[in-house]
This record gives structure tokens, sequence and C-alpha cells, in this order.
């Protein structure tokens, strides 16, 4: 089996981190993409308040579903406390014995892949797939590269430029969430009040 780890905090989903999941999975003719719900983002919950993990898990489930290949994981909710991605990947191998496993990332966080928890566990388990957007500055991936050393790939997806910021900025004043979030996932924002006490 082919399977794509796409990890994030998701708050909230929005249609650009669907439009990433199904083109790699069609680039890379993956089986599964695992949209991985962060339960504490370590490098993210120091600056700003973050959603309730459940909450974002609520999210995704009604994001994807019906989605042919893409599934929504609590993998990391329910093992708690701050979210690595190298505790996943080693779940995942041990989950999932004989799959290849595709870790999908933003090419702008290549940069910072260097500051990651237990890195070299991750970059011996995973295929890295740096996802660029066109005309951003794609990644290097030879000797010398910040991916020297790993098994990576480079694709390419539509530009769709949306803002969590800016999309939680509308849940809480009341502008449209149309067509930048997923309809059923607009739902549950609106059926749990979420963003609405964020000023």
């Amino acid at each position: 089996m082919r399977l794509g780890i796409f990890g994030g905090t998701f708050d909230p989903i929005h249609v650009g981190h669907l439009v990433a999941a199904v083109n790699a999975r069609h680039a890379l003719a993956l089986d599964r993409v695992l949209l991985v719900v962060a339960n504490e983002p370590w490098q993210k919950v120091a600056e700003r308040p973050v959603t309730p993990a459940r909450d974002r898990l609520a999210m995704v489930e009604a994001a994807v579903a019906g989605h042919p290949g893409l599934e929504a994981s609590a993998m990391e909710i329910e093992r708690g406390g701050p979210s690595y991605t190298a505790d996943t990947v080693e779940e995942l191998v041990r989950r999932f014995r004989d799959a290849e496993l595709f870790l999908l990332v933003g090419a702008d966080v290549v940069a910072d892949l260097k500051s990651w928890e237990r890195i070299d566990a991750v970059r011996d388990a995973v295929t890295l797939v740096a996802v660029n957007r066109p005309g951003a500055e794609t990644v290097e991936l030879g000797p010398g590269g910040p991916l020297d050393g790993w098994r990576a790939l480079a694709i390419e997806i539509p530009d769709l430029e949306i803002s969590s910021t800016d999309l939680r900025d509308r849940a809480r004043t009341g502008r449209p969430l149309d067509y930048l979030v997923p309809e059923p996932a607009i739902r549950v924002i609106r059926a749990r009040r979420l963003y609405a006490d964020q000023g």
C-alpha cells in the first residue's frame, strides 16, 4: 500500500488542504491519504489559541466524507500530549508494516525540518513529498540541498492562497466562508459556534 501522511492543525480545514491531498494522491498514485489532526501542535500553541482537537477533527471528518482515498485520522489526538511527526510515523510503521509511507509537507516547511523532533527517524521511514505552488521557489532535491539524504519528491498543486487566520476571523465576524471551507465543515463550525469567542 502507498500511504500518504498529511498532518496539520486544520484550524479550520479549507479547500487548499483538500486540493493538496487530492492532487498528491493522484500524482503519486497513493491508495490513501490520512489527514492527521494534531492534538497539540507544539509549534503553534505558544502563538495563539488553538481550537480544541475534537472540534478540529470533526471539521476534517465532515470535509473528507465521501472523498475516495481521503481519511481523517485521530491518531495524534488519541495518543495525547504534544504532536510530533516522529511519533506518528513510528505508529504508522507498526500499523502498516508493508506500506510505503509518503509524508506530504508544504515546500515552505522544508527549511524548518531540522527543528523537528527526532527528524532522523522520520527521514529513515518516509519518502518526503514537497508540495509546491506555481511560481513559488522550488525545493532543491539534490545533494547539498535541504533534503540531502532524504528520499524526496516534489509535486506541484494549484495556487490557492487561503489564510487560516482570515478564515477564523471570517467565522468570528459572520463573513462568508463559502467556497473557501468545504460546506460540511462550515456546518460543523456553525453548529459548534467555533471561533465565535476569538477576538
